[in-house]
Order: structure tokens, then sequence, then C-alpha cells
């Protein structure tokens, strides 16, 4: 019988899963076999605030539950249970369409062709200028809404539309607004180093000395991110521009990460340099690239969205594993280069083109992911992390990746909550 879920209960006994995908005790680097996963069969989870408490045999814990007056909230048959996904890179604060683009470049211009036309990231930044900050919020609240539906239960939104002092305030006091009305777990970035900005009258390094010195410290002073980001490209900022803001970012106690290696080479190398937690993009990566991130402590993050959105391969994944490197998969939703926004599906193709086994994908996805954002409280279902957890009813685990983004989950636990919002919510 399920008993009727109290809103304000402090511990509950969630289950029973026919399988519980933990992830426990494996590996954050390297290569990974799907035989190394931990699958508990009729297993429960029982929650206590926000957190995990233990993972044991259901029958055995619900007399427990009964005994001790906690609340059961069961599951129906056939629930697969793996840990809550993890987006560890979006743009998803921003307005406007860039549907332009994309019909443009599907007719053969070029990513600079389409920029030079009036197209790219200035497109969006003129966009999002005009949007208030309620109609910003609004639109990422809708597609917050749209990522917990799929499992997603932890997610990354960068600023870098803004792209002036005020304007980049904006956003990321609009995301900050966000994350005190959703359910979700929002991690800001301010990305404000996305690429210099048409209308200053300067150089990039001259924008670059603005933010260091009237932005940066408005960041601390509002705690409004301690994460910063920059685009390293010969479109937006080479090594040289980019490495004394990082540097002075680092100095001011912000994380960093960085777009890297998405045209060309040049940005792991200053994500390893810099200390950065994570060098995202890598379509360019090569031999050398791969093996100075191996042999770092730098998170490789893929982000298929972008290939499949820009036509061009993917990140080198299976050679980055191989190799000893952490690979975690990212969205990287945007307007632009990557308007899917569906983190499991392209996960899963990410994983059929490289060759990835499940196990890989999913740690990618979860507690790599995790790790790419600094994060070591959630990814993995045990002892001590979030009770976070993505529900399909299905026969197996497999059947979540063999279907390729097409099964979605029937139920997202949320800090040991049931997320209640419309799991078919459109969040475009």
């Amino acid at each position: 019988m399920t008993i009727p879920l109290d809103p304000n209960a402090k511990a509950r006994l969630i289950g029973p899963f026919a399988q519980l995908v933990t992830l426990e005790d494996l590996p954050l680097k390297g290569s990974l076999e799907d035989q190394q996963l931990v699958l508990r069969k009729t297993a429960g989870i029982r929650v206590k605030g926000s957190e995990v408490v233990e993972i044991g045999p259901f029958e055995r814990m619900a007399r427990e539950a009964g005994r001790d007056k906690i609340e059961i909230a069961e599951l129906p048959s056939g629930s697969v249970g793996v840990p809550g996904f993890i987006d560890a890179h979006t743009h998803s604060c921003f307005a406007g369409t860039r549907a332009r683009d994309y019909a443009l470049r599907n007719s053969g211009s070029s990513y600079l062709e389409i920029a030079k036309a009036g197209g790219g990231i200035w497109d969006s930044v003129q966009q999002t200028r005009k949007a208030s900050p309620d109609e910003l919020e609004a639109l990422l609240l809708k597609r917050i809404r749209r990522f917990l539906s799929s499992g997603i239960t932890t997610l990354e939104v960068k600023s870098g539309y803004g792209l002036s002092v005020s304007e980049e305030l904006k956003m990321l006091r609009v995301i900050r607004s966000a994350s005190e009305k959703t359910e979700m777990d929002l991690v800001s970035t301010c990305l404000a180093a996305h690429t210099c900005p048409k209308d200053f009258q300067g150089s990039a390094i001259e924008y670059l000395q603005l933010l260091e010195a009237e932005l940066l410290p408005v960041l601390v002073k509002e705690r409004l991110t301690s994460r910063l980001d920059a685009f390293v490209e010969q479109s937006a900022f080479t090594p040289d521009e980019i490495l004394p803001y990082l540097k002075k970012g680092k100095s001011m106690g912000f994380d960093l990460t960085l777009h890297a290696d998405q045209f060309t080479t040049g940005g792991s190398a200053v994500a390893i340099t810099c200390g950065a937690l994570s060098a995202d993009h890598l379509e360019a990566s090569g031999p050398a690239e791969i093996q100075a991130l191996a042999k770092s402590e730098v998170i490789a993050t893929a982000l298929p969205g972008a290939s499949l959105g820009l036509g061009c391969g993917f990140t080198p994944s299976r050679a980055l594993l191989d190799a000893g490197a952490c690979l975690a998969i990212a969205s990287d939703y945007n307007p632009g280069s990557a308007p899917m926004g569906d983190l499991l599906t392209q996960a899963a193709l990410l994983g059929t083109f490289e060759k990835l086994s499940n196990a890989e994908v999913l740690a990618g996805i979860t507690f790599r992911a995790a790790a790419a954002l600094g994060l070591q409280d959630r990814g993995r279902l045990t002892k001590g992390y979030k009770a976070d957890v993505a529900v399909f009813q299905t026969g197996h685990y497999n059947e979540i990746l063999y279907h390729q983004g097409q099964l979605r989950p029937v139920q997202v636990v949320k800090n040991g909550r049931f997320y209640r919002g419309n799991i078919d919510s459109d969040g475009f």
C-alpha cells in the first residue's frame, strides 16, 4: 500500500527498485567496464532530509519503517533507479532564437561566416540584453522544469550573453533568483569572457581588464558565483590574452573552467596551466592534448550537443578514457550551436559513436560530471550523498541508453522528494 506522501517528512523509504545502479566505488579517472557496476536488486533507499542514509533490501527496510513510523514511498513494479543526472555545461539563461543560424549552417555557411552576417554569439547577446530580468527568469525556469522532468537534478548555468558589466550582472542575478524558486540545484558560472563584445571600444585585453576591475569584485561581494569560464579560441580570446584574467580570478578564489580545443588547440593547455576544474569541448584535441589532460587533474568534458548542432566530429572520448582521463558529458545547451538540450539523448549517441560502455556514459553524466563542478556529494547512490534519483520503468538498466533518450523517467527524486512537475513539460 502506498502511504500518502507528506511533503514535510524528514525521513522516507523509497522503493522497491528492481534494479538500483549505485555507481559506488567506481574510480574517477579512466575507462570503465559494465561488469564494474554495482546493481542492488529489490532495493530500497532510506532518506533523511536530503541525504541517503541507507540502501538495502526493501522488504527488511519496509518492516523497520513500519516499526519506526517512517513514511514509505512505494514505486511501481519494474522500477530501475540511477543517480540523478548532472548537466555540467549549459547556457540555459538566454532570450531569443538562432534558428536562422541553424538553417544557414546546414546550407553550407561556416561558423565565422554566420557571425560576420550578424548571427552567432552576438545575435544572442543582443536578444538577451533586450529581455527584462523577469522575462529571462521565466524562460530559465521553464527550461529547468523540462530538465528536471528528464532526470537532471543538478544544472550548471552560464552567463555570457550579456558581455558588459551591467548585463552580465543582470544574468547572474537572474540565475540566483531562479535557483531560489526551483527544486533543481543550479550552479552558476560567469562567462563574461565569452568573446570581446562588438560594442566595446577597446582591445580584447582591455575588455578583460575591465572585467577584472569592475565585474569580479561585485561577483565576490554579492556572492553571485564562485566560477569563471572563458572561451579560448581564435574567434574569442587567445591563450596569451586570457591567462592574466584567469590568474587574477584564481587569486580571488574563483574556480575555473574553460571552453577549450573546440576548433583549434591551445585551450586545454591553458586549462592545465591554470589548474582549471574542467576543459570543455575538446573536439580538436589530438594525441598530445589527450595525453596532457590524462596526466593532469583537469576533467575533460565532452559536449556532444555541439557536435550534433554544428555537424562536426565528437570529442575523442574513447581515446581520453583509454589514456586515463576523467570524462564528463554535458549538453552545452545553447541557442546557437547546441539547441537540442537533451543530455540523455546526446550521451547515448556519444556512446554509440565513441564506443563507450554504459558504465562510462552513466559515470559521465553523474559523479564525473559532479567532479567537473567541484561537487563531492552527488552522482552516486550511497550513504551521505544527495538523494537524487532518476526512476525508469523498464526491465533492465541497459534499456535506458538503448532507447537513446526516448525512454524517459517516470519519476524524479530530488533531495529525497518526488518532483511534482509536468513530466512532459515544454521547456524551450
